[in-house]
């Protein structure tokens, strides 16, 4: 550690749930191969909430108490051995926790490059919901030209992410949502069918767009869906799950699994071995923030709040209102 101090958000031990108390820490020191990252701006993910509550604890290695998953900034200091950065360049990146705080010390290899179209603040929206929603769909799920694919939650940070890459491949994208105005908005952002979860039945919303079914579906829900998902899958069809909203267990339909040849897979980031995640930061840099710098993506941002509003970005995080990420800015 240095003799200078950081600012972080602090889970209080045994504290009420809905506090997170700002914070003097030790200034963290980076070690061979890692950076240091003055930040500017913390994104607000459904994990934060939950670790808070005392429902999602970070994996061994990471910080604890500290809640906070993506992070934008600059470069602060530099390790022994790093190279491809310099103090001041400007950087993104995920983190296994602690990134609620005003410094954050990340593996070099695993920083990704702010695209000279975003500044600073916007891009700490970019790192969770476009590296989860490219890995999910392309990499794991394969995604082609012309295939159909399902986004649960469209209009979340990951659903905003996942419409907006699925239509830079040239996929077909249906959307579910329980809120017609969010659809509209989805709508007006390309989404080819908008599915209002809150109308009616979703196998036969899906099959009325795509009567043999979808290729992949992104599924943010969980239990809530398994049946109608299987039902809505083409033969040889993908269901990726990468959030569990709407419960973790359920009766499945192994049946049809089984004589449609469907695959079923679950994936998280956050648990991730570091060669992994340095693998797909290097992957995404190469392969999807050139789509940034010529405008085809870019983050959905509902609110910037300062840290010193946390509560309130958690409450609205929690009330499902929100269209897009949530933001928190270090000054």
């Amino acid at each position: 550690m240095s003799g200078r101090s950081m600012r972080a958000l602090v889970i209080p031990p045994g504290g009420p749930s809905e506090v997170l108390a700002l914070e003097e820490r030790p200034m963290p020191a980076p070690g061979r191969g890692e950076v240091r990252v003055k930040v500017v701006a913390s994104g607000v993910n459904r994990a934060d909430v939950l670790q808070r509550r005392g429902l999602y604890p970070a994996p061994p290695g990471a910080v604890a108490d500290i809640p906070g998953l993506e992070f934008s900034g600059e470069v602060d200091a530099l390790g022994a051995g790093v190279t491809g950065w310099r103090p001041g360049d400007r950087v993104m990146g995920i983190c296994a926790g602690g990134a609620y705080a005003d410094h954050v010390i990340a593996h070099g290899r695993e920083l990704i490059p702010v695209p000279a179209t975003l500044d600073t603040v916007s891009a700490a929206a970019v790192p969770e919901a476009f590296l989860t929603a490219w890995d999910a769909m392309h990499l794991q799920g394969g995604l082609q030209a012309g295939q159909r694919v399902l986004i649960h939650a469209v209009a979340s940070g990951v659903g905003t992410a996942a419409l907006q890459l699925a239509r830079a491949s040239g996929a077909v994208t249906l959307g579910t949502s329980r809120s017609a105005d969010k659809l509209e908005r989805c709508v007006a952002m390309g989404l080819d069918v908008a599915i209002d979860t809150g109308r009616g039945e979703l196998v036969k919303a899906v099959k009325a767009a795509a009567p043999d079914g979808v290729d992949l579906i992104l599924d943010l829900v969980g239990a809530a869906y398994l049946t109608a998902n299987i039902r809505s899958l083409r033969v040889g069809g993908s269901l990726i799950c990468i959030g569990l909203l709407g419960g973790a267990s359920a009766e499945f339909p192994l049946g049809l699994v089984l004589s449609r040849r469907l695959r079923v897979q679950g994936t998280v980031l956050r648990s991730r071995p570091l060669e992994e995640k340095i693998g797909l930061a290097q992957r995404f840099s190469r392969e999807v923030i050139p789509l940034f710098e010529r405008g085809a993506l870019a983050p959905v941002i509902d609110q910037v709040f300062p840290v010193e509003a946390v509560v309130e970005a958690h409450a609205m995080m929690e009330s499902n209102q929100t269209f897009g990420k949530l933001v928190l800015a270090w000054s």
